[in-house]
């Protein structure tokens, strides 16, 4: 099997470097990288608040909607399952039967 033009991990590599290089801002490929900070519980504490504030919940009644489309697309699902495995199981009965009296 052939492999495609430019498949090799060398290839792969410098695309991905070309791509890194061209993503970075000007300035920014000549800083160095910052310290990494500490572990700091409180501060972590706050961050966990301030983006749980953000949550938009839904209400109970938009809850209640979505279980009954949820519940009405199960009894759907099954119906639709429980006659396309009749019918498949009375047409192999047929062939079966056919296949017997021959």
């Amino acid at each position: 099997m052939a492999r495609k033009p430019g498949s090799t991990p060398q290839a792969i590599r410098n695309r991905a470097a070309r791509t890194a290089a061209a993503m970075t801002p000007a300035g920014a490929a000549a800083a160095p990288a910052a310290p990494k900070k500490p572990f700091n519980p409180g501060q972590f504490a706050k961050e966990v608040r301030a983006e749980a504030r953000k949550i938009t919940w839904t209400t109970r009644k938009e809850t209640w909607i979505t279980s009954v489309m949820v519940a009405i697309m199960v009894v759907m699902a099954s119906v639709f399952f429980l006659v396309v495995d009749f019918l498949l199981s009375q047409g192999v009965t047929q062939i079966l039967k056919l296949a017997n009296a021959g």
